[in-house]
């Protein structure tokens, strides 16, 4: 099938907060080497009660959050301490071995709505030293009524900045009124498309927030229209190639590579110290039921 409707999973994450997870999802575990993909908000929350995710650890993947509204303080064990504000994006590099904390501002009431991405590296990067980096500044264009930022990869001739290590591709298109665009697509890529505010139609069919488009690769055109105020997410890729084992904050290739990358954490080797988070690390779940992925 060319065209797939996925819909999001429910999700808990933080201090109670709810999110839709869009991947992984049963029937499609990943588009290009994106693997992961949550939508937060839009929520408001009163004083002290914002965002609050305790250091937690990952291996093999890179991290990739798209602020909207609100602003997350990012702390990792490299020594970063990093606000993202609305239209910037963090990159973390896991590679090796990293560990970070999320949290929202604590004194004051806020709203918030992002969009949390994680890329599986490749096996040829997956060792690779841990980094991270902020991105403050991305491509704007605007075409058919959509503002259009370019999140990662290249289109319409503008290069995102962000370091990746597989050919990918993530636009946000927003309105505040109608809009329509015939969307160029690179035809090698597999896309999906995740409606985060508003109702759109995408290749004529109705998309509102909680259901993805997945589209196979072959296209170079993709029809996306809206009547009203939106914003869509398109995330896309050339097929990925690798099996992946993807578990908790982990992708790796193996089920011993998961168990150490536990052991590890539980034991406090490899990943860090995160200093001044607000919340407890994260306890890593039993380590059961683990199959590949792809």
């Amino acid at each position: 099938m060319n065209v797939e409707r996925l819909e999001s999973q429910r999700a808990v994450v933080g201090e109670g907060f709810e999110i839709r997870r869009a991947l992984p999802n049963r029937h499609r575990r990943m588009i290009g080497a994106w693997c992961f993909l949550d939508h937060a908000g839009p929520a408001d929350y009163p004083a002290g009660q914002g965002i609050t995710i305790g250091p937690h650890p990952h291996i093999g993947l890179q991290t990739f959050s798209w602020m909207i509204e609100g602003a997350i303080l990012h702390t990792d064990s490299l020594g970063f301490r990093q606000w993202i504000q609305p239209g910037q994006v963090n990159l973390m590099t896991a590679g090796r071995g990293i560990s970070h904390a999320e949290e929202s501002p604590a004194d004051a009431a806020g709203r918030f709505q992002l969009a949390q991405l994680w890329i599986a590296l490749p096996k040829s990067e997956s060792e690779r030293e841990p980094s991270f980096h902020h991105y403050p500044d991305l491509p704007l264009l605007d075409r058919g009524g959509f503002r259009i930022t370019v999140l990662a990869g290249t289109f319409a001739g503008e290069e995102a900045p962000a370091q990746v290590f597989s050919p990918l591709i993530g636009l946000d298109l927003a309105t505040a009124g109608g809009a329509e665009i015939a969307l160029p697509l690179d035809s090698g890529f597999e896309h999906g498309v995740l409606t985060l505010e508003g109702e759109t139609r995408v290749d004529g069919q109705p998309l509102s927030p909680g259901a993805l488009l997945y589209f196979a690769p072959g296209r170079d055109t993709l029809n996306i229209a809206s009547a009203a105020a939106s914003r869509l997410l398109l995330i896309g890729g050339r097929p990925f190639g690798e099996e992946i084992l993807l578990w908790w904050n982990f992708v790796a290739r193996s089920v011993e590579e998961m168990e150490q990358a536990t052991r590890d954490w539980l034991e406090g080797h490899r990943f860090g110290q995160v200093q001044g988070a607000r919340g407890a690390p994260l306890v890593a779940p039993e380590l059961r039921g683990l199959r590949l992925r792809s």
